[in-house]
């Protein structure tokens, strides 16, 4: 083999390393993005249960949700959903 053929193929071997480094880069980024959104999904999915379990949940009585009973009764609109500040200030 010639010392051109040789050339060409070292300049092509160190192209394609390079190519390989960038496409790991590439995938280590794809996989930690993957991650970030599993764990939104979690948080997500979390969320979900606790609000099905507070609607599943035996309503509260008492003289605020009788007002807010007849209110929705009388047409004013519909009677709010109580849902604790835990719940609503955290992110998601």
């Amino acid at each position: 083999m010639d010392q051109d053929m040789r050339e060409q193929l070292a300049q092509r071997v160190a192209e394609l390393e390079a190519e390989l480094r960038a496409g790991q880069q590439m995938l280590a980024e794809v996989e930690a993005r993957r991650a970030d959104i599993q764990q939104t999904l979690l948080r997500i999915t979390g969320a979900i249960q606790v609000l099905n379990e507070l609607l599943a949940a035996e309503p509260p009585t008492g003289p605020a949700v009788a007002d807010a009973d007849r209110r929705a009764a009388d047409g004013a609109g519909p009677a709010p959903t109580a849902v604790p500040d835990q719940l609503v200030s955290q992110p998601l």
